[in-house]
């Protein structure tokens, strides 16, 4: 069970969610495998997101301890100084006035509310544990955000990379048409196709340098500084995440903090349901006064009074408020636990796209590195018969165009695989500890949290369910394409002879 940080853990939002992993060395001197993990803490100490569910957890501690506050005696002082003034028609004379002054220590103890103040702090407890939950939860969304702002900046440098490169070609090409066309042995309308895939070409390296720089501000505002220079492609997360979509799914839905998060709001509702029926029991006080003035409370020449009582308050009827409230809080206990379920679901989602991403895109990698080492290959071969002239401008234009498209494709399926383990390391809750970034340890106020389990509010729409979603077998589509060239072979029929 993840430790909750102590109200002293709290202190700063260095130690904010505990996030210690030593002092944060400048990202523009750190190890590629250092430089997202620095990103990471970086964006989790500045945050305002997570700043703002650390102090809700730390009011929700503060909110315990003045509910607790309702069990044990209070004690108040009272001190005073009067004149009064009586007008009483019966007697004479008819108005008497007299000054005043006195101080009084007055103790009330609860003895018995129906179990109403045990359940709030009760209630108030679970509240506390949701805060927490929802601390990691935002803290690891927190962290995928900023991982994936990191991952952005390197694809889209990378992408403006190869629109470089792919602007490089064609002006390359666009100087063999013009020296051509000069020397008299170029047509017009070749000049005109290569002009057309040149401003293509700028007009692709404008946008991805537009991209770049929109993902540039969003890493700003994640982490808080602008992405060093020499930022570093991070580590390979393939050998965190399970073997399988089952395990997967298992771990998601038992340790994500959304669930847990959940759940506590759930069973704060039911102990707030309880505390709506002890409003129905009588309220027991025991009270105890003593104190002591001249002409005390102002009754002539008395100088001190004590007393001890046992007091019962009672709502015999109240318009039937009561009983609309204990109904009102169990139709919000049923959507406490809706909510719940919802929550697995959503995860369950989250966690089963993101792990099959992995699979998916693993697989995809391999055919698009294929796809361009294939291309690459055939647009040299395009330009080397293009100059000696047995291939036309525009079959070279379209192999340049073919190229980049497959480059571009390559480069964004490895970010969107990096991407896609990170997604699935966050579902599962382990995104921050795969990071090496480590938790506070528990505080005492807050040590019930050390044992936590789900127990029998586990959610009950929401199973570990794998969706599998298989294609035709890639035999088949290979038969059937063998298929359609068995019968395009066959010579067409003889007409028969009449």
């Amino acid at each position: 069970m993840r430790p909750i940080p102590t109200p002293l853990a709290l202190a700063s939002l260095a130690l904010a969610f505990g996030l210690l992993s030593g002092s944060v060395h400048a990202q523009s001197s750190a190890r590629p495998d250092e430089a997202l993990r620095n990103a990471v803490q970086r964006a989790l100490s500045s945050n305002p997101e997570v700043s703002a569910k650390l102090n809700l957890l730390r009011s929700s501690v503060d909110a315990v301890d003045i509910a607790r506050g309702g069990l044990l005696p209070q004690v108040a002082l009272e001190a005073s100084v009067a004149h009064d003034r009586d007008k009483i028609t019966n007697r004479s004379p008819e108005s008497v006035s007299q000054s005043r002054s006195g101080g009084a220590l007055t103790l009330n103890q609860l003895l018995w509310d129906g179990g109403v103040v045990r359940r709030e702090v009760s209630r108030l407890g679970h509240d506390k544990l949701a805060r927490y939950f929802d601390l990691i939860d935002t803290t690891e969304q927190t962290a995928l955000e900023a991982a994936r702002a990191y991952e952005d900046v390197l694809r889209y440098r990378r992408l403006v990379a190869l629109a470089e490169d792919n602007y490089v070609q064609h002006r390359y090409a666009m100087s063999q048409i013009q020296a051509r066309f000069k020397a008299g042995v170029g047509r017009g309308v070749d000049q005109e196709q290569a002009l057309a895939r040149l401003a293509l070409a700028e007009s692709n390296l404008s946008t991805e340098v537009a991209n770049l720089h929109d993902v540039t501000a969003r890493y700003v505002r994640l982490v808080g500084e602008a992405p060093p220079a020499d930022l570093g492609r991070p580590a390979d997360f393939s050998a965190a995440l399970p073997a399988n979509a089952a395990d997967a799914m298992t771990s998601a839905l038992r340790d994500n903090a959304a669930i847990n998060a959940a759940i506590e709001n759930l069973r704060a509702a039911r102990d707030l349901a309880d505390e709506r029926r002890g409003s129905l029991w009588p309220r027991v006080e025991a009270r105890v006064r003593a104190g002591g003035g001249r002409n005390f409370d102002g009754v002539a020449d008395q100088r001190y009074d004590s007393t001890a009582q046992i007091v019962m308050n009672w709502t015999l009827y109240d318009g039937g408020a009561n009983q609309a409230r204990i109904r009102q809080q169990a139709r919000l206990v049923d959507q406490a636990a809706d909510l719940r379920d919802k929550a697995c679901r959503d995860v369950r989602q989250t966690a089963s796209i993101a792990y099959n991403d992995t699979r998916k895109l693993g697989e995809q990698i391999e055919s698009l590195d294929r796809n361009s080492l294939a291309i690459e290959k055939a647009r040299d071969a395009y330009r080397q018969q293009f100059d000696i002239g047995q291939r036309s401008l525009l079959d070279l234009l379209n192999a340049e165009n073919e190229l980049y498209t497959a480059r571009r494709a390559l480069a964004n399926a490895r970010f969107d695989l990096d991407v896609a383990r990170l997604r699935a390391l966050a579902s599962m809750q382990r995104l921050t500890t795969q990071l090496g970034l480590a938790k506070a340890e528990l505080g005492p106020e807050v040590s019930e949290a050390a044992q936590w389990d789900a127990g029998a509010d586990v959610p009950t729409r929401c199973p570990v369910l794998v969706t599998e979603v298989q294609g035709t077998p890639r035999s088949e589509l290979d038969a059937r394409a063998q298929s359609l060239f068995n019968n395009a072979a066959q010579p067409p029929a003889k007409p028969a002879s009449r």
